[in-house]
């Protein structure tokens, strides 16, 4: 699948040197930095998920402390 973005001049400078810089070609960059947002944002959702879930348990966090000494470290 191909996709065609337009970017100004200025944008597009900025894309060329950070693909240069990476020794990447330009597409592969956008590829890149595509699945990088997507992946951050999903991360993110399930992170948030993760603690909606930890706060619906009622369970409450200790100290670091209370776990070193059970383990007595």
């Amino acid at each position: 699948m191909a996709f065609s973005i337009q970017l100004n001049d200025k944008e597009r400078s900025l894309a060329d040197s950070y693909a240069k810089f990476h020794s990447i070609s330009i597409g592969e960059a956008f590829k890149r930095a595509l699945f990088e947002k997507i992946e951050y944002e999903y991360d993110l959702k399930v992170a948030e998920e993760a603690y909606k879930d930890y706060e619906r348990s009622g369970k409450k966090s200790a100290p670091i402390e209370d776990l070193w000494k059970e383990l007595d470290i």
